[in-house]
């Protein structure tokens, strides 16, 4: 949490600006994950809420949009951009969300999964959050391949988001895979919550 915390929270003030083109794509995935209208969306690792605008929108006035996100510059960057108006904003752990279990229609998870000691568990605590049929999104504005390169690498088979990988994860977390998009403009996992609230 404290590697986490500090990575993010030198970066936070000037997030927005390093990745400026991004909106469009989480607005389109948020269409794509299809929160119900009067629901609850969460959006788990919200660093500057990048995503609460159009979950907002999608949920209407009528519903329910909170950011969590671990970091407190991050949170501090989105009320500073105003995006406190669209959702609330909570100071949270990934693995013990303050919510209560099923409370929530639709997850947005965007690029959260890999910050996670415990991937597995961290999908885990998604699902416990989410009510039976709820969404799940696993999201990220460029493919896993670009991402990687970023960072002087390629993409691993070890990879939870990996295809090979995914749908035992989710499924082992409670989730059904719905559709991957592992391409490179773009990640995006739709999953929908099976069984019994946790």
């Amino acid at each position: 949490m404290s590697s986490t915390r500090a990575f993010f929270g030198t970066r936070a003030a000037s997030w927005d600006d390093r990745f400026p083109d991004d909106g469009p794509a989480f607005t389109r995935a948020v269409a794509e994950l299809s929160p119900p209208y009067g629901g609850v969306a969460l959006d788990v690792g919200c660093g500057t809420g990048r995503a609460l605008p159009a979950l907002r929108g999608a949920v209407g006035p009528r519903g329910l949009a909170v950011g969590l996100d671990l970091t407190p510059e991050m949170l501090a960057g989105a009320a500073a951009r105003g995006r406190a108006d669209a959702g609330r904003l909570v100071l949270a752990d990934a693995l013990r969300l303050p919510v209560r279990s099923g409370c929530a229609d639709s997850v947005l998870a965007a690029g959260l999964i890999p910050h996670l000691p415990d991937p597995v568990a961290g999908l885990r605590e998604l699902a416990r959050a989410t009510a039976p049929g709820g969404r799940l999104a696993l999201f990220h504005p460029i493919g896993r391949r670009a991402l990687a390169a970023r960072h002087g690498s390629v993409p691993s088979d070890d990879d939870v988001r990996a295809p090979g990988r995914l749908p035992g994860a989710l499924a082992a977390a409670g989730w059904r895979l719905v559709s991957l998009d592992d391409g490179d403009e773009r990640y995006l996992a739709l999953a929908a919550r099976i069984g019994t609230s946790a």
